[in-house]
């Protein structure tokens, strides 16, 4: 593979890196991809486009990237040039994709509405939220969260710019290459189309109080999930209480610290409260962590002795801190594997859009399976105890248990999720005998699957289960045929 070098505002880069981490999404073969960054990039950081229905945020070398995501934006890709064996692009795409998933776009503050750390506001607002009955909360919050559904980026009601942006790119190296087919290693256990996870913040002692109800409600549907509980002030929890969640097959995490909206208002303070929150953690035995009301800064996650976390939303025009990390798949932060959240919360989805039906939810559903991506939901029951809410709940576990049934998701616990990501991370691909066979730890559980393209645009086939292409032989989802529902990518 061609290695060259590029510049960005801090660092030089070998370009082989940038197709590394097309190859690491995928997990296909290292000679695959071949690309170089061309020209000097911008020294600031803007909006610009990749085909006509794709943003990025970033340097650029083809152009001034816009301050906004709604002033009018260059196509980048009108300048990609393919080089015998090498894509030539005027960005760097390990950036660009980074830049979306850490959320950076928002470091502008163009078009985010935010509520600061340090605010006055912030600190007014949780000083009374416990006094606010949920009836007079939502009227603030309609107020607050008016005009969200105008917000340009990320999209609505599910953006999936990241997945775009890695299936474009994987194009544009198969156009190189010359070759019209990539194996790779499919993103779910045995060929699975989709992922499910369900979890639950407990944000009060009525919702501690009901948590047996609802484990019962989820068994009732054969549905597992998580429960993220504070630690601190906000309710106790016994360690009897604790044993019989987990007995039951059920997950426990650790939310925030005493859920005061105040764990991200200075890295200090952050520092000082993590080490809290990793006791817990161990005492707790819990290996995933969610903030409160969705804060984050993953700058600072290093101080987090966690396998995953849960805190950073698909696309955030609802939450407090808005943005989104454009993705509907898994990611690493480090050594923590992020595991989004991809749908609408419960209490959003009542209070604040007043939609007393799964409708969004089935929406959002759809969108995420066309990307064979994570469908994750956070259903408090502080909020579904009231009947109407808890008829809607139940007919999310009806959808997704028929879902299920017709081979359509796999439905899994956060703690499983995460270590198939991390497995599969460290599986790799290789040529043997003249067929492709997964090899690692695990592989047995991993399938081979083709990225096909076809006039310009990706589509996804899983290769015939075997024990030679390292699947397993009894994958309840069929073998040798596209795993269907994919939105193709094309320019």
């Amino acid at each position: 593979m061609r290695q060259a070098m590029f510049r960005t505002s801090d660092t030089v880069t070998p370009a082989w890196s940038v197709g590394q981490f097309l190859i690491d999404r995928f997990r296909c073969p290292e000679d695959v991809a071949g690309f170089t960054v061309s020209g000097d990039l911008s020294a600031d950081s803007g909006y610009f486009r990749l085909g006509s229905d794709t943003i990025c945020y970033g340097q650029c070398s083809s152009g001034v990237p816009a301050a906004r995501a709604t002033d009018p934006l260059h196509d980048a890709l009108e300048y990609v040039a393919i080089n015998g064996a090498t894509v030539d692009l005027p960005f760097n795409p390990a950036q660009i994709v980074d830049n979306l998933r850490s959320e950076r776009y928002q470091a502008t503050g163009a078009g985010v509405k935010k509520l600061p750390a340090s605010s006055m506001f912030r600190a007014l607002y949780y000083l009374v939220r416990p006094m606010l009955p949920v009836a007079a909360r939502k009227h603030l919050q309609r107020l607050y969260f008016r005009g969200w559904e105008k917000i340009p980026f990320p999209m609505v009601p599910v953006d999936r710019t990241v997945e775009k942006i890695f299936e474009r790119l994987l194009c544009l190296s198969m156009k190189s290459q010359k070759i019209d087919r990539v194996p790779f290693i499919w993103f779910w256990p045995h060929g699975a189309p989709s992922c499910t996870m369900m979890t639950h913040d407990v944000e009060t002692s009525t919702g501690r109080d009901f948590c047996p109800q609802l484990m019962d409600l989820n068994d009732s549907f054969g549905i597992k999930s998580s429960f993220q509980i504070v630690p601190e002030k906000r309710y106790s929890v016994s360690q009897i209480v604790l044993d019989t969640i987990r007995k039951r097959g059920f997950e426990i995490n650790v939310h925030d610290l005493n859920h005061d909206g105040r764990l991200l208002c200075s890295r200090e303070e952050f520092l000082r409260r993590a080490r809290r929150i990793n006791v817990y953690g161990r005492q707790f035995g819990a290996l995933g962590f969610r903030s409160a009301v969705m804060y984050r800064n993953i700058d600072w996650y290093d101080a987090l002795d966690f396998s995953y976390d849960m805190s950073i939303p698909n696309m955030a025009h609802l939450d407090p801190q808005q943005g989104g990390c454009c993705t509907v798949l898994p990611f690493f932060i480090g050594n923590i594997v992020e595991l989004p959240l991809t749908t609408t919360q419960d209490y959003s989805l009542f209070n604040i859009l007043n939609d007393y039906s799964i409708r969004l939810w089935k929406e959002q559903i759809a969108l995420i399976r066309q990307q064979h991506g994570l469908i994750s939901f956070i259903v408090h029951p502080d909020y579904i105890i009231d009947q109407s809410a808890r008829r809607v709940y139940a007919e999310l576990l009806g959808y997704l248990r028929e879902l299920r049934s017709k081979g359509g998701t796999w439905i899994a616990l956060p703690s499983e999720i995460a270590a198939w990501w991390r497995l599969r991370s460290e599986l790799k691909l290789v040529r043997a005998g003249g067929a492709w066979r997964i090899e690692g730890t695990g592989s047995d559980r991993a399938r081979l699957a083709y990225a096909v393209m076809v006039n310009d645009r990706i589509s996804y086939e899983l290769a015939p289960s075997s024990g030679a292409d390292g699947g397993s032989c009894c994958a309840p989802w069929g073998a040798g045929k596209d795993v269907g529902g994919t939105r193709s990518v094309g320019f």
